[in-house]
């Protein structure tokens, strides 16, 4: 009698071919045989019995024919275990007994509706993202996990949560990146993320992509001015800086070309009224000092 220790009671698949053969000349000999079991049941005597055992194994060969569509693949299950997986599409005839459940190969997609969570800085944010996947292990897309389809949700969900927890929606000076400001890490990190969670399924990640990223709508309007507050600083510092090369330029070239002479003083008031015209925001309205012309 065989026991089962509990290190049994969950065992890892992994997808293997299973043994069948082409379906079309079996099907072709099966209906060979249906044709000549009617002709002895027409013949009487002796010739009954043998008709009968041709129509009932008959019937379990046709009930061992099954059609593989493209990117799809059939895994077979023989009185609880499995025995393999017919993964090229065809007409195929496998045992009988085997029951077969059908899986798809074919590339999907999933996307996350958008869900609030707190970033790395402790706001709170939403944050939405697609993952697109497909079943490259169907032994444990089937056996390891209780439902693959429903698993590829709850998964990334998780993930996406983790992932914006270790970044800030928007931070410069953080080394580590920001959520709006490297979306290629993102993107790789949430693949790498996400992949080591589905690896137990047999499902390949293909890739991910951010859909949807934004400040919550308790803190979006104050988090929207200061976004408006820094690039105002960045631009004044851009432009202060540029105005006082092009004032420190305009005074040695009018120094160096004796055109006039500029003491110290008039220097500084030439070069503070450049500046001032150079970042102003609206445009000079010179003055004409006519009562210096005749003194």
């Amino acid at each position: 009698m065989d026991v089962i220790s509990p290190t049994d009671a969950r065992q890892t698949q992994e997808e293997r071919p299973a043994e069948a053969v082409r379906g079309t000349p079996i099907a072709l000999a099966l209906i060979g045989g249906y044709a000549l079991a009617t002709v002895l049941e027409f013949a009487g005597n002796g010739a009954v019995l043998l008709g009968v055992i041709l129509y009932v194994v008959g019937g379990f060969g046709f009930g061992g024919l099954v059609a593989v569509q493209p990117n799809q693949a059939a895994v077979l299950i023989l009185f609880g275990r499995y025995i393999g997986t017919i993964s090229e599409s065809g007409f195929w005839c496998r045992n009988p007994f085997a029951k077969v459940r059908t899986v798809s190969l074919r590339v999907r997609s999933f996307q996350t509706k958008p869900m609030k969570v707190n970033d790395a800085a402790g706001n709170p944010i939403e944050i939405g993202a697609v993952v697109v996947w497909r079943v490259t292990d169907t032994a444990k897309a089937v056996f390891d996990v209780d439902d693959y389809e429903q698993f590829v949700p709850v998964q990334s969900e998780t993930a996406l949560r983790q992932l914006a927890g270790r970044y800030p929606y928007d931070d410069p000076e953080q080394p580590s990146g920001s959520l709006r400001g490297n979306t290629d890490e993102i993107h790789r990190a949430l693949q790498t993320e996400l992949q080591d969670r589905l690896a137990v399924a047999g499902i390949e990640v293909i890739e991910t992509r951010l859909t949807h990223l934004a400040y919550a709508s308790e803190i979006a309007a104050p988090m929207l001015r200061r976004q408006q507050a820094d690039a105002i600083i960045a631009a004044r510092w851009m432009i202060a800086q540029g105005a006082t090369e092009l004032a420190q330029m305009a005074v040695a070239q009018l120094a160096a070309s004796e055109l006039v002479e500029l003491d110290p003083e008039r220097q500084a008031a030439m070069a503070a009224n450049l500046l001032v015209v150079l970042s102003g925001d609206r445009s000079p309205k010179p003055v004409i000092n006519i009562a210096s012309l005749y003194t």
